[in-house]
């Protein structure tokens, strides 16, 4: 999971804590392991902190800490590239959370393959929901949309990546850069979403605005 970016460089750490809590089968995993990199660098001065881990207590910590920032009064979105735990009730929460993920069939088919699901009626695919303008593809990538949404920063995460490392997936513990690549396509999926609901949001309210006499009104008498 990847969580709000920090400005603080620290090196990566692990952590061992035992755990009793009630485990979901990931295929191919062989080993327990937690691994908490700090001051991974993204666009301009902001940093990130991934959290990766195998162990079910120390992912109820993170969606204990995410579901503190979901009671608020503002919209929560979750950016889901993971590799899923103990998560079935986190997953299928509707009301103080909406999950975004990019061409999610990929994502939908791993967590199957847990006895996972995110709940069908909260959960976006970006790819069908934004297109950037400047490209002519019929889907964008979400480096294309990343890119133009947040930073130029994004347009080449993908290529940034050794494809030769994905045939690393598999591996327990992950290698750091895979860990890196994962927490920062997260937290691009998390942040374009974010800052695409904010632009239509403002474009619905700026229309209901627009549609008011009153608001006409309004600016007449300012502008006299």
């Amino acid at each position: 999971m990847a969580e709000e970016p920090s400005a603080k460089h620290h090196h990566g750490e692990t952590s061992n804590k035992s755990s009793n809590l009630v485990d979901v089968h990931v295929p191919d995993e062989k080993h327990e392991y937690t691994k908490i990199l700090k001051g991974v660098e993204l666009h301009g001065k902001e940093m990130l902190e991934i959290v990766c881990t195998s162990k079910p207590d120390k992912a109820d910590e993170m969606m204990s800490r995410l579901r503190m920032k979901g009671g608020g009064l503002y919209p929560s979105f979750i950016g889901v590239d993971v590799e899923p735990k103990r998560l079935k009730d986190f997953l299928q929460e509707e009301k103080l959370y909406t999950f975004v993920g990019f061409s999610i069939g990929g994502d939908k088919r791993m967590l199957q393959e847990s006895g996972l699901e995110i709940n069908p009626n909260n959960f976006i695919d970006m790819q069908r929901k934004w297109k950037d303008p400047k490209t002519k593809k019929y889907y964008d990538s979400l480096a294309d949309v990343a890119g133009g949404v947040i930073h130029p920063f994004y347009e080449g995460m993908k290529k940034k990546m050794n494809m030769a490392g994905h045939k690393l997936w598999g591996t327990s513990p992950l290698p750091n850069n895979l860990i890196t690549y994962a927490g920062i396509d997260a937290y691009a999926t998390y942040k374009s979403w974010k800052t695409i609901n904010n632009i239509v949001t403002d474009w619905d309210i700026s229309k209901e605005q627009e549609a008011d006499p009153y608001y006409h009104c309004n600016f007449a008498d300012e502008d006299a």
